[in-house]
């Protein structure tokens, strides 16, 4: 008698814990289905924008789908170039970046550079020091061994002076420069090409990209046109250009 009902006991006890064959496929059906909306899901489609895209088209560039810069906005542009690449590669093809393309396409590609991501001139990428102007990004950026160091807002000159195009080396540095044709202040000057020079600008930190200089690099931001002085020398190289 009280075996029988140990045993009875034990196989209540066993069915009430132990899942149903129903639950267990529930389970394992909910699991899958988790997995595939992941697999499947949108990270990067038209409108999208940021560093997660920039490295989407460096990558396609690689690969030499797309053709455009690398600008760090989806538009119908990377839509067309993703849908050839998903094409080329058998994948559901919907223009929109999901983990199956993105990891397709990370295994025929090579992690994107700072020069591939943010468009740098190839004199940009040297093994010493070089202040990189992007008249398209409006841009001056800090690189050094090839890497972006800091990345600043910069202005130009005025269409009837504009900031001459090409590669320099900062021939002279004034801390307190004032200019001796217009009287004005360029605190931080680093001058490149005869009177035109990299430089802070006030007018530049009140009106912004209102106003344009007379064929100088303007700078708003004190603190780091400060920082890149200090760290910039004598017959470093400038390169002034268009992406």
């Amino acid at each position: 008698m009280l075996l029988t009902a140990i045993l009875a006991l034990g196989l209540s006890l066993g069915s009430m814990l132990a899942p149903s064959s129903a639950q267990a496929t529930t389970t394992s059906t909910s699991v899958g289905k988790t997995g595939l909306h992941t697999a499947y899901k949108a990270l990067y489609k038209q409108g999208s924008s940021g560093i997660g895209v920039r490295r989407v088209q460096a990558r396609l560039k690689e690969r030499r789908i797309y053709g455009g810069r690398v600008t760090g906005n989806y538009g119908s542009k990377t839509a067309g170039a993703v849908k050839i690449f998903q094409r080329n590669q058998h994948l559901a093809v919907t223009g929109k970046v999901n983990q199956r393309t993105l990891d397709r396409l990370r295994s025929m590609t090579h992690t994107p550079t700072d020069a591939k991501l943010y468009n740098l001139h190839r004199n940009c990428v040297t093994s010493g020091r070089v202040l990189c102007v992007d008249k398209t990004d409006r841009r001056m950026r800090y690189v050094r061994k090839g890497h972006i160091v800091r990345s600043i807002d910069a202005r130009f000159g005025c269409s009837n002076n504009k900031s001459r195009q090409g590669t320099f080396k900062v021939y002279r540095k004034s801390r307190n420069h004032v200019s001796s044709i217009y009287h004005t202040p360029m605190p931080y000057a680093m001058f490149f090409s005869g009177g035109q020079a990299v430089h802070y600008s006030s007018d530049f930190a009140a009106r912004g990209y209102n106003g344009c200089s007379h064929g100088c690099v303007n700078v708003r931001n004190k603190s780091s046109i400060r920082w890149v002085f200090d760290q910039i020398r004598i017959n470093d190289r400038v390169v002034v250009y268009r992406s």
